[in-house]
């Protein structure tokens, strides 16, 4: 069977003489699994037979309850009967008489369905290359919380005292070197900005840096202030509270034809709650494209109507207005709704009809753009308002929105991934559900990369066009897109093709677009517009020109408007041979490559989303500013400004808040050896990542766990290492206590408070247990001001050990 296969296939010979002759034969005594039908006494007949003639029975699934199934039902009906259970699924079982073994898959015994599995092969690669992405090289800029942006130049071995310690080397502008202590690993950070944009390096000892971070941080603070306000106006305000879900409502989602991921049935459940408590709902849904947001904007909305009241619905172009009409209507199909829509290609007295039925309460649902918030637009009753991709909106339409929100419940849904280390800070201001699960039976996209040939670009095209689909091409020059057109004419002649690019008119824009929907062209030879949210399902070919000039995230964004349906999709990647590009873009374009999986947009998108992400979450005059001071400091700095009005201007608001700590980071400096040693950790680059790793624990499992693993991997952890791990608990211990900094120098441990006088903390228990602390220690202990900061000295502390014992005793009695 096989030989008759490989007669199909041409042979390719290497070499000069051409002899080569099939002269050896291979043969395979196998029989297929005999089929059952579920009947299983002729299973166990079989199983029976084969014991008898030395045939192993296995069983392969990879379900543990099928496995259970089958004990349970041979326990019934004959104990006698042994199999294996193999934990691997394959389609089709069968019996090898060589070898002796019956492999029998549960789906055939049980005669279900073979579930084809996506391969999982992304998990291993993705955590390399994502792990690339943040690795430091030297020559890559990084951000100093106090200092800038400077350029990292690896690790270097310092000699502090007669002890080696391994810092880092970072240089500034003008060739100056900042030396990093280990300790201080968190206070830098890659800079990430735009990708392929070169920041300007700060030069050392000048304020430049820090008038930098001051107007960014009063910016910052303005906007976070109006979404804090926001929050609490809505929070005083009594809104609607709708009732409880009927049986239309378990009808409606019991319809729905895909299973609910998690993340929706937890999307679902957040919104219904907002919904039915009496202030209004202001929830962000953030998914991954395709991931099933619409379908949560669905429910949201029946919800709404079942309770009699009205659905705004406000989608950012004309054809996200047509595209959302068909799919509610489709969906909402045979429930009492009534729904419409506005957009510009209603003539004005349709127009005018449909504004009249949705004052007299006769439309439920109306979609539609910005037309929908201007003076004309009444409601009857408006109960909640569902905002696709916000941020597409003008400025004028967002303001008209912030007011119509502060009383109605509204949902907003965006497909641009809010960066995690933002949901923190804004879980005060906005309720956020993320849905980052693909809905089962979705199929990666085939990703191929590709030097330009027309051979294959008339093969993808015809393949697609022959079985019914529409292919996109995507080239960013737009001067050359009609010569690309007619050169596709040239290669596929029954091809209809469109081009779109932004500038034609905007109406002619959609016009093109809109027939693409429609099916009234083949291809759409088209520039990156097509990246924003356009759904269409028949669309499962889609052919990228210049891959290498493309960001990360563009290129996902781009693939992720196709393999929308349950149809294989296809993804080619054109560009010059790999040998001319760069590194980074040959990086790029092997990434895209590997993460064909679903929901690694959240993944691979992450560097230029999160600028684009967080920019857009604060207004977009952000982006300018991350561009300077790179994201990560943008991030901490974003975060500061928001703890801040939480702590004084809006203080009574957020009273599940835990108090902070007075210090965010406590510093360290010793002159003890402490680092990891060239002989137990031999690579550069691992130990750095160590180090990362070790800066980011939080407490003491993760600490424990972390040396198990050092342990584990490199053996036995030498003393030095130890005395690293010490530092970091002496780094939470002054930190829980209220030192700035402590130096463990010459066998003296000194603590630094709090520079602020006027701080809190010299009210608080921690500082009142340290004074008690050198009172009853009059001999070990002095307290004095040096430089306007008061520092406590304790002699006689010569190791890193025993100072976190002595910093335990100090702190214990308050908890630390």
């Amino acid at each position: 069977m096989i030989a008759d296969q490989l007669h199909d296939f041409p042979v390719v010979e290497f070499g000069k003489q051409f002899f080569y002759q099939a002269n050896h034969q291979v043969n395979f005594d196998m029989r297929p699994q005999p089929s059952f039908n579920k009947d299983f006494t002729l299973l166990i007949h079989n199983f029976k037979n084969n014991t008898a003639s030395n045939i192993e029975n296995l069983i392969l699934t990879d379900s543990a309850r099928q496995v259970e199934r089958l004990y349970a039902i041979l326990e019934d009906l004959d104990k006698t009967v042994k199999f294996t259970p193999i934990s691997i699924s394959i389609r089709e079982g069968f019996v090898d008489n060589d070898q002796k073994l019956a492999c029998y898959t549960d789906h055939q015994i049980f005669d279900r369905y073979y579930k084809y599995k996506l391969k999982k092969g992304y998990q291993r690669s993705q955590a390399i290359t994502l792990k690339e992405l943040r690795e430091l090289k030297p020559g890559d800029y990084v951000t100093h919380i106090d200092h800038g942006i400077g350029k990292y130049a690896g690790l270097e071995k310092v000699d502090v005292a007669g002890k080696m310690q391994e810092m880092i080397r970072l240089v500034y502008a003008d060739n100056d070197l900042l030396y990093v202590n280990i300790n201080s690993l968190n206070r830098i950070s890659k800079y990430s900005g735009k990708e392929g944009t070169v920041p300007r390096m700060n030069k050392l000892g000048t304020d430049t840096w820090e008038k930098l971070k001051k107007t960014t941080k009063k910016k910052v603070k303005d906007i976070a202030r109006d979404l804090i306000q926001l929050y609490a106006v809505r929070k005083a305000q009594q809104g609607n509270a709708f009732s409880p879900d009927s049986y239309l409502q378990t009808e409606l989602e019991a319809s729905f034809i895909y299973e609910d991921t998690p993340d929706q049935e937890k999307a679902t459940a957040d919104f219904k709650k907002d919904m039915e408590s009496p202030h209004p709902m202001d929830r962000l849904i953030c998914g991954d494209v395709g991931f099933g947001k619409t379908e949560v904007a669905i429910r949201a909305a029946f919800k709404a109507v079942a309770d009699s009241k009205q659905v705004a619905i406000l989608v950012p172009t004309t054809i996200l207005a047509a595209q959302h009409y068909k799919t509610f209507t489709d969906r909402l199909k045979g429930f009492p709704c009534n729904i419409d829509y506005v957009n510009r290609f209603k003539s004005s007295k349709q127009i005018k009809d449909t504004l009249e039925n949705l004052k007299n309460g006769k439309v439920d649902i109306i979609i539609g753009t910005h037309r929908l918030v201007s003076k004309d637009v009444k409601f009857k009753d408006l109960g909640l308002m569902i905002i696709d991709e916000e941020q597409k909106f003008g400025v004028s339409t967002k303001e008209k929105l912030k007011q119509m929100r502060a009383n109605v419940d509204t949902l907003t849904l965006t497909a641009t991934p809010i960066p995690r280390t933002l949901h923190f800070s804004l879980m005060g201001a906005r309720d956020l559900s993320i849905i980052s699960t693909p809905p089962p039976n979705r199929q990666p996209v085939v990703t191929e990369l590709h030097v330009f040939n027309d051979t294959l670009i008339k093969e993808a095209v015809e393949h697609e066009i022959d079985r019914g689909g529409q292919v996109f091409f995507i080239h960013n020059r737009v001067a050359d897109l009609p010569q690309l057109g007619g050169m596709i004419r040239k290669l596929v002649p029954k091809a209809r093709i469109g081009i779109a690019h932004g500038q034609l008119e905007g109406d002619a824009l959609e016009d093109v677009m809109l027939k693409f929907v429609n099916n009234e062209y083949d291809v759409l030879v088209a520039t990156t517009i097509i990246e924003a949210g356009l759904d269409i399902p028949n669309a499962n070919t889609i052919i990228i020109n210049y891959a290498h000039m493309f960001g990360l995230s563009d290129l996902h964004q781009m693939r992720g408007r196709v393999g929308r349906s349950n149809k294989k999709a296809y993804c080619y990647l054109l560009s010059p041979p790999l040998s001319t590009l760069t590194s980074e873009a040959r990086k790029r374009l092997s990434a895209i490559e590997e993460f064909s999986d679903l929901g690694s947009g959240f993944n691979v998108a992450m560097r230029d989303l999160d600028i684009r992400g967080s920019g857009n979450l604060l207004g977009a005059e952000q982006s300018g500013f991350i561009a300077e001071i790179g994201f990560e400091m943008y991030h901490k700095i974003l975060d500061e400004a928001i703890q801040e009005l939480k702590d004084d201007e809006f203080k009574g608001l957020f009273p599940d808040d835990k108090p902070r700590p007075f210090i965010a980071f406590t510093q360290i400096d010793t002159d003890q050896e402490i680092l990891i040693p060239d002989e137990y950790v031999t690579s550069i680059a691992e130990r750095y990542n160590l180090y990362t790793e070790l800066s980011k624990l939080e407490n003491e499992v993760e600490l424990k766990a972390f040396q198990q693993q050092l342990h584990d991997r490199f053996g036995p952890v030498p003393p030095q290492v130890n005395d690293l791990l010490n530092t970091m608990r002496l780094q939470w211990m002054g930190k829980a206590i209220g030192f700035e900094k402590i130096s463990l120098k010459k066998n003296v441990l000194r603590g630094y408070f709090i520079t602020n006088q006027q701080s809190a903390y010299f009210e608080s228990p921690a500082f009142r247990q340290i004074l008690s602390f050198v009172q009853a220690n009059p001999r070990r202990c002095n307290l004095k001001e040096v430089k306007n900061t008061l520092r406590l000295s304790i002699e006689g502390v010569n190791s890193i050990n025993q100072a976190v014992k002595l910093l335990e005793e100090i702190g214990e009695p308050v908890g630390v």
